[in-house]
């Protein structure tokens, strides 16, 4: 989807500050709305909207969200005037001011950057015409690139210290069309985060009318890849969301987790140490709003705490060596505590924080025999305690009765941790790894010899419940994701041959060459959309093959076999059925799932990258793409050629079946 310009200008015909008459819509129509389009911006002017309401109501929702405001003040126009200054107000950046024929001499806005236009007879110089609108286009593109290097708006550059609202916060009711599409963009986004379709995600933040919207969603995307497991994916989106919302709190953590744990399985350059640099960025940020934020401090804290257990944990060591290594290690323990520690004294309701710096405490003086923490140990023992028994978020629940669990653990009983963690299970929405991550926390304990029988009854309790459930990663995944684009069967009145009939059996052959020479099988999944031609050919070789396959369509799924599957030729709607019966997996079709799409949006391109965005979230090394094409741009937008490029770009794990070679 397209950033948003809103084009703050004079309507119809006005006089100059020379007193010449001026026809605005012509310039609009001439300069600004190609320049913004030269420049991948959707564009949009007050007077376009047709629909009956108040257009002031909608001229501040534009003000607000709009990704970038053009305002044209080569007249004075107390309208542009005053728009210009609210959008001056509510955002910091993303605004262009310009002027055609004399500047403007507002104290106010002097020191501004302005673009200005030539004018002749009324309207933009036709002799500079072609000029001005690169000049805007070019100027249009570097406010957008360098939207968070500086401050343009001088109510932002004069108080450094003041902050942009959140717009979700300065919400106009009277706005429906704006917020019911906004509403069930949403739930879309919910339903797909919910059911873990990355892929369903990830295409709706394309889609996202406006960069607020885009960047949430990104963000979502990149914390569902995370917990898949993906996090070189995952870093991708979140990096996406960061450079449109740079300060936005919970993907800088999540970038730094997904770091974290790169780091930790040594696939990434950055090591531990990066990644502490990354959480002091956000805790160290001039006028920080985040230096007081206990979930950062925790995470710095996990980082200490990893680099502290990497240190001495080998699987070729015994229970011994781990306690004396990990005494030795002191420093590293001594600085998660501290993190954990201060970021439950920034707030005493943070039971996660006070609870690992608790047990950390315990564990030092366990290892070492140095009683310095003992007591900083008694004072947190009771506050902890009661952050947890008086949590009052209902999504904690699990975690707060497990911290009053891992409290007894310390300094209770084997009885009373029974009690205490039976009591977490029962709410933990047989979450198994909310289960794992506590039984791990034990693990840890058990290895460094730590109060025996309680961390053996703790773990005990665990397993028991864990064995009533299943492992999700015991759930099936495939080992590698076959994608597949083709081309359907010629027209029979088709001028130039592409994919005639008689090389169908030929066509197959090859599919069946390339899927046998990738070992293709039942541990396989596989992506298309199930037209005539060679997506069925792709989808019958799967299938004899034993691979799964799942079809994910454009269109519902009659309209799609209307437009894609029949043809003079009976036969493929028969095999369309016939294979249809035999998938693994149920049809997806685009609308019922991401909504119909957006303007400008073309339903096949769309469905590109639907599928590819699904089959890059199991893994991007395991996608292979296997096309039947001619090598040409096709007969429209969203063909083989445009899924070529978007997975060579990707992966590079291309088999191309030249049809001109059959």
């Amino acid at each position: 989807m397209k950033p948003h310009a809103f084009v703050a200008m004079p309507f119809g015909i006005k006089k100059n500050r020379e007193g010449n008459e001026l026809n605005f819509n012509r310039i609009y129509e001439e300069l600004i709305k190609p320049a913004l389009e030269a420049a991948n911006l959707e564009p949009f002017r007050a007077d376009e909207e047709i629909r009956a309401g108040n257009i002031i109501t909608d001229m501040f929702q534009e003000l607000l969200v709009a990704d970038l405001v053009v305002a044209d003040i080569t007249v004075d126009n107390p309208n542009v005037w005053y728009e210009l200054g609210v959008r001056h107000a509510l955002r910091a950046r993303g605004t262009v001011l310009i002027n055609g024929g004399q500047l403007t001499n507002a104290f106010d806005i002097q020191p501004d950057r302005k673009l200005r236009y030539s004018i002749k007879d009324g309207g933009p110089d036709p002799a500079t015409l072609e000029q001005d609108k690169k000049a805007l286009t070019d100027m249009i593109v570097s406010t957008m690139e360098s939207w968070h290097e500086r401050k343009i708006s001088p109510i932002y550059h004069a108080l450094p210290n003041l902050q942009e609202p959140d717009w979700k916060s300065l919400r106009i009711g009277d706005v429906r069309e704006f917020w019911d599409q906004h509403e069930a963009w949403q739930q879309r986004i919910d339903s797909a985060r919910k059911s873990s379709q990355i892929g369903d995600l990830l295409v709706l933040a394309d889609e996202a009318p406006i960069a607020a919207f885009r960047a949430e969603a990104w963000i979502e995307a990149g914390i569902a890849l995370r917990k898949a497991k993906r996090f070189n994916f995952a870093i991708e989106q979140l990096q996406r969301g960061l450079a449109i919302d740079p300060d936005n709190l919970r993907g800088l953590r999540e970038m730094g987790i997904c770091l974290q744990r790169l780091a930790l399985q040594g696939e990434s350059t950055h090591s531990l140490d990066d990644v502490r640099a990354h959480y002091h960025k956000i805790l160290d940020k001039q006028n920080s709003k985040f230096n007081s934020d206990s979930e950062t401090w925790s995470l710095l804290g996990r980082v200490d705490k990893d680099a502290w257990i990497a240190s001495w944990y080998q699987d070729n060591k015994s229970s011994e060596q781990w306690r004396q290594e990990a005494a030795y290690e002191e420093a590293l323990l001594r600085a998660a505590i501290e993190n954990y520690a201060i970021g439950y004294r920034h707030d005493q309701s943070h039971f996660y924080s006070g609870i690992n710096a608790l047990t950390l405490m315990h564990l030092y003086r366990h290892l070492t025999n140095d009683f310095r923490y003992d007591r900083e140990i008694a004072i947190l023992s009771g506050a902890v305690r009661y952050a947890a028994e008086y949590a009052t978020n209902p999504t904690e629940l699990f975690w707060s009765k497990a911290t009053l669990g891992d409290i007894e653990v310390l300094a209770g009983t084997p009885g009373s941790i029974k009690i205490a963690y039976q009591e977490a299970i029962v709410h933990s929405n047989k979450d198994w790894f909310a289960l794992d991550s506590c039984r791990d926390q034990l693990i840890l304990l058990k290895n460094l010899g730590f109060h025996p029988e309680n961390v053996e009854m703790g773990i005990a309790t665990f397993d028991r419940a864990m064995q009533k459930l299943n492992k999700p990663d015991d759930h099936w995944k495939p080992k590698k994701v076959f994608l597949f684009s083709g081309h359907m069967m010629d027209a029979p009145d088709r001028p130039i041959p592409r994919f005639p009939a008689e090389k169908v059996s030929t066509a197959a052959q090859k599919i069946a060459n390339a899927l046998h020479q990738l070992d293709a099988g039942p541990e396989d999944f596989a992506l298309t959309q199930g037209a005539n031609g060679g997506d069925l050919l792709f989808t019958e070789v799967c299938q004899q093959l034993g691979v799964k396959v799942q079809w994910l369509q454009p269109f519902d799924e009659p309209q799609f076999i209307e437009k894609s599957v029949i043809n003079p030729d009976k036969i493929w709607l028969d095999r369309y059925r016939s294979a249809k019966e035999k998938l693994t997996h149920g049809i997806r079709s685009a609308p019922g799932q991401l909504g119909p799409p957006p303007k400008g949006i073309d339903p096949y391109v769309r469905c590109n990258l639907w599928l590819l965005y699904t089959a890059l979230s199991y893994g991007i090394r395991k996608v292979h793409f296997i096309c039947l094409w001619n090598g040409s741009g096709g007969d429209g937008v969203g063909g083989t050629a445009h899924m070529y490029q978007e997975v060579k770009e990707r992966t590079g794990n291309v088999t191309w079946i030249d049809t001109r070679e059959l």
